[in-house]
């Protein structure tokens, strides 16, 4: 059977990445999150702290007055030349090399834009309703409402900004993706367990 890819995009707090690790599960394949990051470090050979900073984030790191070093050897990188388009061009290699080496779930970074001329992808972006997110956010943080709400703002935007800057697609917009499922509805696991069928329906499994 040919391979298949599962892009997910979400607002913080929605349950995005428990969905991602449960549909990782179901179907026996790879998850790629933060891993991608380690991923494009070890492929480009630069510290994965470059990454990290930089990660999802619109007009990050256009130019690096910084000293940047490198894994290995103590080598260092000096100058202007990583701009925000070569990091994210980084990090799209390494996700198209992921992609063709077996299924997988993306979590985030723009993967369904990158990956827009792969075969066999199925977009999915998760929602849900402020109260949950809320209460989400703050089991997981250790916060109050109060903070949870700020984060929630400060993390939607930057996710927004970076998928708005990077994709021709439109951060939460319905026509960007193949579906958008508010997990406040039915849940964590039922939303997953509507996601992969409609996958399945999509691709033929």
């Amino acid at each position: 059977m040919k391979h298949f890819v599962i892009n997910i995009g979400r607002q913080l707090g929605s349950g995005g990445r428990a969905v991602g690790h449960k549909l990782a599960e179901r179907f026996g394949i790879s998850y790629y999150d933060r891993e991608i990051l380690e991923m494009a470090a070890r492929e480009s050979g630069l510290c994965p702290e470059v990454f990290e900073r930089s990660d999802e984030r619109n007009n990050f790191m256009r130019t690096l007055g910084n000293i940047i070093p490198l894994i290995g050897g103590g080598a260092t990188y000096y100058g202007h030349q990583l701009s925000g388009e070569n990091l994210f061009r980084i990090q799209s290699e390494a996700i198209r090399h992921a992609a063709g080496q077996g299924s997988c779930v993306f979590i985030g970074r723009c993967a369904d834009y990158v990956l827009r001329d792969f075969p066999r992808c199925v977009n999915i972006f998760i929602a849900a309703d402020m109260p949950d997110r809320i209460a989400n956010v703050c089991r997981t943080q250790a916060c109050t409402e109060e903070e949870a709400r700020l984060l929630i703002a400060q993390g939607d935007k930057r996710r927004a900004d970076f998928y708005n800057f990077y994709s021709s697609g439109t951060w939460g917009a319905a026509d960007t993706y193949h579906l958008c499922i508010n997990t406040s509805v039915l849940g964590i696991d039922e939303s997953t367990d509507f996601i992969a069928r409609f996958a399945e329906k999509r691709l033929g499994l």
